[in-house]
């Protein structure tokens, strides 16, 4: 089947944009169009299709999130570590084949899971993990995306903001939700 990449940052693109070149069969690469603060620049980085990358260790909830709401899912992690709730945060570049292992992993550890992805919560990340958490794992999950609503145009960081997607917005939406 189709494999879909959506990269977290400008290291990650280029690490896509080679293994899509390599790779046999079709694959989608979505790209943002936001410039975003570089976060795969540690000398141990490796991008691998189909591998997410733990971030952030943390034992109260993992945050899965793909594309630009990596960084933005680091931002609300710290913002919880400072209520005293330990986010684990992993950037699933790959959505598919999705990293099934890890996000079960992080599921039995923390007992509670939040994806987060700017696009429809129906048919993305967020529908991927909690049909994996459904069938083998039945876990708390929150799904933190763009509902199914008619989409806008306009400036990328206002409709972060709209969308409630911005680190401020997911931070208020997980400490709600845990």
């Amino acid at each position: 089947g189709m494999v879909i990449v959506n990269p977290s940052d400008a290291i990650e693109a280029e690490a896509a944009v080679k293994a899509a070149y390599e790779y046999v069969g079709p694959m989608y690469l979505r790209f943002g169009r936001l410039a975003i603060p570089v976060i795969n620049d540690r000398p141990d980085y490796r991008f691998e299709l189909g591998k997410g990358i733990v971030l952030r260790e943390g034992k109260d909830v993992a945050i899965i999130a793909t594309g630009l709401e990596v960084n933005e899912s680091l931002i609300a992690a710290e913002k919880l570590a400072a209520d005293g709730i330990q986010a684990k945060v992993i950037n699933m570049h790959t959505i598919k084949p999705l990293d099934e292992e890890l996000v079960l992993a992080a599921a039995k550890e923390c007992g509670c899971v939040i994806t987060v992805e700017e696009h429809s919560i129906i048919g993305g990340l967020g529908s991927a993990v909690c049909e994996l958490l459904s069938e083998k794992l039945p876990t708390r999950a929150l799904r933190i995306g763009v509902n199914d609503v008619y989409g806008e145009s306009g400036p990328a960081v206002e409709l972060i903001k709209k969308y409630g997607l911005d680190g401020e917005s997911i931070y208020k939406k997980i400490k709600q939700f845990v």
